[in-house]
């Protein structure tokens, strides 16, 4: 499927984890009247259908297999956002466990799952005006989308941020392991042969160690204004 055809009316923020891309991509797309596509969902459900198949993820050939079987949906949910569905089965929720978060890099860095990724997410987006965010959008998956955007924040702010994601969810929380997944994390997702993590070269690159999420939104919300001048 050629990018050019579904590019323009792509919306493609990128960056690592804990920058707050969901949370803000989702609200970025009810403010312009967007629809919202969570891929980082996608590898998610993926890495789930890995665990639940008992294959290592370190087998990339046997990941490739399970993969290639799996049926991931993305549901909208009525709200802006989506469900994620496995063979049929709502996992919105067991693909946010911490056993999924350590594992979907190396899945995810397996070149038969993000082919089958990427052509998952331009099928989701023909036609229609989308907010999309993962880590290879703006590079791999929409190298012509109208806007690109690329958050980012230090370490220590992300690691804090999910060490209180986790308190507040009642899940034991030590921030120095936090951090240090943060920071594995990122070395795994920047050096992965196919996709590496990395800002598009006309990106705009926002870091938000010390914005607030209403900060962060407004500038979004401007540079999406001006990129396409109020309309796309």
């Amino acid at each position: 499927m050629s990018e050019s055809v579904t590019s323009s009316r792509v919306i493609a923020i990128d960056g690592p984890a804990g920058t707050g891309k969901s949370t803000v991509s989702k609200l970025l797309a009810q403010r312009v009247g967007a629809h919202y596509l969570d891929t980082g969902a996608m590898y998610r459900a993926a890495t789930l259908a890995v665990q639940r198949a008992g294959v290592s993820p370190d087998a990339p050939d046997a990941i490739a297999t399970v993969v290639a079987d799996a049926r991931i949906e993305l549901r909208a949910d009525g709200s802006g956002g989506s469900r994620v569905f496995l063979d049929g089965e709502d996992v919105s929720a067991p693909i946010r466990t911490d056993e999924v978060t350590n594992a979907v890099s190396a899945v995810s860095a397996v070149p038969a799952v993000r082919s089958k990724m990427v052509a998952l997410q331009r099928l989701h987006a023909v036609d229609d005006f989308v907010v999309v965010e993962g880590r290879d959008i703006g590079t791999v998956v929409f190298p012509d989308a109208q806007v690109k955007i690329y958050l980012t924040a230090t370490p220590e702010a992300r690691a804090l941020r999910r060490h209180r994601q986790n308190l507040a969810a009642g899940r034991d929380s030590d921030f120095e392991q936090v951090l240090d997944s943060v920071n594995r994390r990122d070395h795994l997702d920047s050096t992965r042969t196919v996709s590496p993590l990395r800002p598009a070269d006309d990106a705009v690159i926002v870091d938000t160690s010390d914005l607030s999420l209403e900060q962060v939104l407004d500038e979004l919300a401007g540079l999406v204004q001006t990129r396409t001048g109020g309309a796309v």
